[in-house]
């Protein structure tokens, strides 16, 4: 659906308004209502807390009188603000007439929706809106008592009754997505289930078209707030579940998603609870996407998936991958049942409900992974490329160590590695040039005082920070690759070194070296 045509949302400012989120931009950025604008402001510490939902570090640093320190006790605290102070710094009739703003009694005025500061990759100043309460954090976060009185007897409060379809702001999950997706030029995006509409504000950097589709109208508005109030493009907004709102034949260059994949029982909260049994919801997903994607084309998601009794877990997640694609699954963490329960029951706010309530719903969630044989819950990453190769590659892997965002470049390139090594044989192989990709280092490990060490380890310092350990032969390869000789030609030196045959050594070292050109240890010189 076009903006013009986004249904009816009660407690939400106009979406059909774009000149007054121009001016309402304006005004922020002219009081430094910005990323930068907020650390300096707050300090590292406050801007921390922010970020982690507590308020009262950034309320102690906003009590003066300065246009910025107005504008965060407005919309990021929820603060009722002098009326006459506000109109000294934003277009408040405007932001009155179409709803960015409601009157607070006869003399204050108090913000409708939370405006977030975000930093875009290239320094751009863009914001994001989000329901009362939900900047950050889950729905535990809303609060439902009335904000404000007065203007009609208007109030902030209808939100808690309502919390089912909260539409959250930028979270650890959001970012995250935004830090892995593939950033190549696209012709067309899909933003499938954009929330509060991050993935499509990434998106519209590098897309020429980009849809954004929710099953939650109001998510689809205050995407709508988003994009207008950051001066980004406008969105082919859409509502509907999956790939419903999807036209027959329609694909894509780029399909990415942070599902509602929470595995619950039944789905109270629309942003998190998918609505299926168990995993379900993102199989359903990852499987359709396929069929949907151009040739080249990258689908990433953020996913749960369970792990059940009598089942590897790597193998559900090969069973999910569709026809056609290449696959990356990475396992970034995994809880056992009860630790993921209280996590949730956590972010709904439960844990501060009727403690009897709270141990019937616990006791729900534990029925419901007795009743399916899941002892634990994974967490990850899901990329797939539509590929025309005969055998598509799927690699599912468990990574829990730190990684450097953003990766979509780190992702782009392991793709670009699996093409190569496709077409090269092992005769192929011997006959290209390498080099030893920069911020890789070598590790000797063993006995202190040893004549030689136990073995030696191959480190990455970005991206994936992999570390892979490598036999003599492996780790003298890499030590000489720049480019100079043919991988062939450094097997024979090495041979002779050590008094092997060359021959046999050239037939034994290629998967080795495929490796190191998987994991992005080396890669070809040219």
């Amino acid at each position: 659906m076009s903006d013009s045509s986004l249904p009816t949302v009660p407690d939400l400012p106009a979406a059909d308004r774009p000149d007054v989120a121009a001016r309402l931009r304006d005004a922020l950025l002219g009081a430094s209502f910005t990323a930068d604008g907020l650390l300096e402001l707050l300090g590292a510490p406050a801007y921390a807390a922010l970020a982690r939902g507590e308020t009262v570090p950034a309320l102690r640093a906003t009590r003066g009188d300065t246009p910025l320190e107005l504008l965060v006790r407005l919309f990021l605290l929820q603060q009722p603000v002098p009326h006459a102070r506000v109109a000294d710094v934003l277009p408040v009739e405007d932001c009155l007439e179409t709803g960015w703003l409601a009157r607070a009694g006869e003399d204050e005025l108090a913000a409708t929706v939370d405006v977030r500061p975000y930093g875009g990759p290239d320094g751009e100043d863009w914001f994001i809106v989000s329901d009362l309460g939900c900047a950050v954090g889950g729905s535990g976060g809303v609060r439902a008592s009335a904000r404000w009185r007065g203007g009609g007897g208007r109030r902030a409060g209808g939100i808690g009754s309502r919390r089912e379809g909260v539409v959250l702001g930028v979270g650890g999950a959001s970012t995250t997505l935004a830090g892995i997706t593939v950033r190549t030029p696209a012709g067309s995006a899909l933003d499938l289930g954009t929330g509060s509409g991050i993935q499509a504000l990434h998106a519209g950097r590098h897309a020429t078209r980009v849809t954004a589709t929710d099953v939650n109208p109001r998510a689809l508005h205050i995407t709508a707030l988003t994009l207008a109030l950051s001066g980004a493009p406008a969105a082919d907004l859409r509502q509907g579940s999956l790939f419903e709102p999807v036209r027959d034949g329609e694909t894509f260059d780029l399909i990415v998603s942070n599902p509602p994949f929470v595995i619950s029982p039944g789905a109270r909260l629309t942003y998190r609870d998918g609505g299926m049994g168990g995993d379900d919801l993102c199989r359903t997903l990852v499987q359709q996407a396929g069929e949907r994607l151009n040739e080249g084309g990258f689908a990433q998601f953020l996913a749960n998936w369970q792990h059940v009794e009598g089942e590897d877990w790597q193998d559900r997640l090969r069973s999910w991958v569709p026809r056609g694609c290449d696959a990356w699954i990475v396992q970034r963490e995994v809880q056992d049942v009860t630790q993921y329960a209280e996590l949730w029951l956590r972010d709904a706010g439960d844990h501060r409900a009727d403690p009897v309530q709270y141990q019937e719903r616990y006791d729900a969630w534990l029925e419901e992974f007795e009743a399916r044989k899941v002892r634990a819950v994974g967490f990850g990453w899901i990329t797939l490329r539509r590929t025309s190769s005969a055998v598509p590659s799927i690699t599912v892997e468990e990574w829990p160590h730190p990684v450097e965002q953003p990766l979509g470049e780190t992702v782009r390139a392991y793709f670009a590695r699996l093409d190569y090594l496709r077409d090269h044989d092992d005769a192929a192989l011997l006959d290209d040039h390498f080099r030893l990709v920069r911020e890789v280092v070598q590790e000797q490990v063993g006995l202190p005082g040893a004549e030689d060490p136990e073995h030696v380890v191959l480190r990455q310092n970005r991206g994936m920070r992999r570390a892979t350990t490598v036999d003599t032969v492996g780790a003298g390869f890499a030590g000489v690759c720049d480019g100079t000789l043919s991988a062939g030609r450094i097997l024979d030196a090495i041979a002779q070194l050590m008094g092997e045959d060359p021959v046999v050594l050239r037939d034994r070292t290629p998967a080795q070296i495929r490796l190191l050109v998987e994991q992005g240890f080396i890669e070809p010189a040219g």
